[in-house]
Order: C-alpha cells, then structure tokens, then sequence
C-alpha cells in the first residue's frame, strides 16, 4: 500500500503538467542579429630588411695628457668640463731643479763667450808678430843673398818666422776649439730649455677637459695620465656581427638614436676597423655625428642599417589588441569572431609585422567594432 502511495505521488505532478499551458520561450533562446564588421585580409608585403648595431659615442679625437719629467705637482690650473686653447697652461710642475741645470748651462755658455774676446785679441798679436817676423825675413834673405850677414844671423831671422807662424796657428786653433765648445754650450742650454718646459704640461689642442686624476702634490710621472681632453667632434663607435660583414661598407647611410638625449641622427659610415674581435665575432663601425651640445662621449647609442628587402606578413597595427604584454586580433571565421594571440615583430608606417598567430588570407576584423566579443556572429560587410 506504501508503494502505490509513493507511486502516486511521482506520478500526479506530471500528469498536471502535461495538462497545463505550454511554457513559453525563454528570451535567452533568441538567437541575436550577427553584428556588421570590415575585414581585411592578412597578406604579404616587401619591407626593408634592417640591421640594428649598438655601440658607444666617443670623441673623434681624445687625448690623455701626461707629464715628460718626473716632479711634484705644484698647481693644476683646469678642472673637469673646462674648455681650453691649444697651448694653454694645464699643470705647473716643481721645476727648481730644472732652473738649476738651465742656470749651470747658462753659466757655462757665458763663460765661454767671455773667453772669445780675449782668443780674438791673441790672433791679432800673434798676426802682427807673424807680419814683422815675415819683413824681418825677407830682409834678412835679401842681405845674406848678398853675403852681407852671416849664415847665423839669417837662421835667427828664419827661425823667429818659423815661431811667429806657430803662433800664429795656435792661436786660431785656440780660437777654433772656443767656438766649438760655444755651440756645445749653446745645445746644453736649448737641452736645458727644453727639460725645463717639461715642468710645464699644456694642452696639445682646443678641447674640453673630462678627465683629471692629478692635484696639487702629487707625484708626476712620465707617461702616467694628468688629464684628458677631447677635441669637439664626435662618433658612434658600434659593434656589427662578422655575418654583416659584407653587408656593410664605407660611405653606407644610417640611422643613429641616442637614448639618453633622446635624438636621431642621420649618418654614413666614416670608417670600418679591419679587424675582428675573436671573443665578441664583430668589428667596430664608426659613424660621424654632427655638432650637437648635447653630444657626450660615453653616451649608449644604437644604429639602423638598411640591407636589402624581406617579406613579411602584415596587418594594421591599429587591429591589434593590447592586454599587458598579451597582443590579440579578432578574425571572422564562418560567421564568428575569434580572438587570435599573435606575436608581433617591426612596425612600419602604420602597419605591423606578424610573426605568428596569423596566416595569409586570414580575415582581420578591422576596425573593431566597440563590445565585440570572442564566439560573436558577424557578418561581413563591404
């Protein structure tokens, strides 16, 4: 009997409900209208085939300037960032040693000169000795030839000459050898001058000073960097990889972008180092800039080269959808949009490189229309 009761009562909600109303449609059964979009096709285009280098802005010509003696630095006339003229005084050195050894060479010259006068005088004695001696002689010849004087008298006449004549000769020797040892003394002294302008150090060009590592009492040493200066003038030294190597020659135009000023340059190479660097696999091209103040040595610089063509598959950069880092499209696919992730390369005047995601003749949804979603009916329209 508990059975049939139980069966009853399973049985008489169904048996209302099959004899009531029909229910009506729900609204979310309504299929909507499919929603009008513009599609493009993705398809392939020729883009210039580019090569981005990187490298470093430098001076065209630096200098690092050094002192040529050794001495204690007494005064440093520039500091960092200050413009000078070729020739200025950039360093003084300690140089009383010098002006010592110039002194003593100095002396030694004078004294020679002052010793000039007096071998000159001794000539002109030991000339008029020789000139009487030489009357004295013809004389004499002139009366022993006629057997007037003795053969004595004519030996002492000729041997007086004789002396007269060695005089004579020493005395230009002496002369001689005072003039030697002036222009020994005169090279001492210009040697001299020359060791004591090492105490000056000066600036080999106009330029800008950007490095000093010398102050007042330090130890200068030959070759051992004081300062460094730059010439105005400047480049973008870049590394290129030795697989460009025949892509890329002398006179080649490019485009150089420099960061950290924020500015591009249109340059040419000036010169390509014939060298390459067996730990990196590149050689260094250097592209001349033009007069900028805002130019620094050191700055972070990238260059483009343009190496021929590629193709590439592209659409508009505006069809593309950014979520973060995601990049998506939306593609008409049998009546339906679908979100497709794509990855993206270069972009060009408007349009996009697409890497992947996409192939030719896919229909990109463009533009997109505001609330479309992923799984809407669309319809193509012209």
């Amino acid at each position: 009997m508990e059975q049939i009761k139980l069966l009853l009562a399973i049985l008489l909600p169904l048996w209302l409900i099959s004899c009531g109303e029909p229910p009506s449609e729900s609204p979310s059964a309504v299929q909507p209208q499919p929603i009008a979009v513009r599609v493009i096709l993705a398809n392939t285009q020729q883009w210039p085939a580019l090569y981005e280098a990187t490298g470093t802005v430098r001076a065209r010509t630096s200098a690092n300037v050094a002192a040529k003696w050794m001495g204690y630095v007494r005064q440093v006339k520039v500091q960092v960032g200050d413009r000078v003229r070729a020739g200025e005084l950039l360093v003084a050195l300690d140089a009383r040693d010098l002006d010592a050894g110039a002194n003593r060479a100095a002396a030694a010259r004078d004294e020679v000169r002052n010793a000039i006068p007096e071998a000159d005088s001794a000539i002109a004695a030991a000339k008029a000795d020789l000139d009487l001696a030489e009357s004295t002689f013809r004389r004499m010849n002139e009366l022993y030839q006629k057997k007037s004087i003795s053969d004595q008298e004519f030996d002492e006449a000729l041997g007086k000459r004789k002396a007269a004549q060695a005089a004579y000769e020493m005395a230009r020797a002496k002369k001689t050898e005072l003039n030697a040892k002036l222009a020994q003394a005169d090279s001492e002294v210009r040697a001299a001058e020359v060791t004591r302008s090492y105490a000056e150090v000066l600036a080999p060009f106009a330029g800008i000073v950007t490095a000093k590592s010398v102050d007042p009492g330090n130890l200068a040493t030959p070759g051992a960097p004081l300062l460094t200066i730059e010439r105005d003038g400047y480049r973008l030294e870049a590394a290129v990889e030795e697989s460009k190597l025949a892509s890329i020659h002398a006179g080649q135009p490019g485009i150089v972008a420099l960061d950290g000023i924020n500015r591009s340059f249109a340059s040419h190479v000036s010169e390509i180092v014939p060298a390459v660097d067996p730990a990196s696999r590149s050689y260094t091209v250097k592209m001349d800039l033009p007069a900028d103040p805002e130019l620094r040595s050191g700055l972070f610089g990238r260059v483009t080269f343009s190496i021929g063509s590629r193709s590439v598959l592209s659409i508009p950069s505006a069809a593309v959808t950014e979520r973060g880092q995601l990049e998506s499209v939306f593609v008409a696919e049998n009546a339906t949009a679908r979100t497709r992730l794509i990855t993206l390369g270069d972009r060009n005047n408007g349009q996009a490189e697409v890497l992947s995601g996409l192939s030719a003749g896919d229909k990109v949804i463009f533009p997109v229309p505001p609330g479309l979603a992923d799984g809407a009916r669309v319809e193509a329209r012209p």
